[in-house]
């Protein structure tokens, strides 16, 4: 398998939404495998596919070693969409690989249910919640074009604005491959 760059805030894949995977071959396993080792390297919890440069509508999480998430088995999601959200919200903060050293307080529900296809392209529909549903609801705005500045009130847009920059600039230290300019 491979480590793929992280692509970063101010690439342009990041704003375009992914298109539809229509069967789950070859090249889309390989692709799955990428994904997981690029996120294991940059030691994340989940990885869209957009954010290693695929416009496949994919993302992998591993929550395994979080706390209370020490039995997580990984997830692939394929095509997925989120068919309930919960009346509640939480607002967290969140961090994410394609804004490195950025973190923001995102509000997000607090539940959801999502429908999906697995790497054996059956159809799975979950309901969870708490940080499952925030990784979910964080992966799954990658796939439509959405990231963290885009969930934020404008003043913490802005008070952000000098770190998303330097990201544009490739002017982050951080030791995981990113793309270049």
């Amino acid at each position: 398998m491979s480590i793929i760059p992280i692509t970063v805030y101010g690439d342009k894949i990041l704003k375009q939404k992914a298109k539809k995977v229509n069967a789950v071959n070859d090249e889309i396993i390989d692709k799955i495998r990428n994904m997981f080792d690029s996120m294991r390297n940059a030691r994340g919890i989940g990885l869209a596919a957009n954010q290693v440069g695929y416009r496949d509508s994919i993302f992998v999480l591993d929550l395994n070693g979080t706390e209370g998430y020490d039995n997580f088995k990984p997830l692939v999601m394929i095509n997925p969409e989120i068919i309930l959200h919960s009346d509640e919200k939480i607002i967290l903060e969140e961090g994410c690989l394609s804004l490195p050293l950025v973190r923001a307080d995102v509000e997000r529900s607090q539940a959801i249910k999502v429908r999906y296809l697995d790497s054996d392209e059956n159809i799975i529909e979950i309901d969870t919640d708490d940080l499952l549903a925030r990784v979910i609801l964080h992966e799954y705005d990658h796939l439509i074009g959405k990231m963290i500045p885009d969930r934020v009130a404008e003043d913490v847009k802005l008070n952000l604005q000098k770190d998303l920059s330097n990201i544009i600039k490739r002017e982050v230290e951080i030791d995981y491959p990113i793309t270049e300019i």
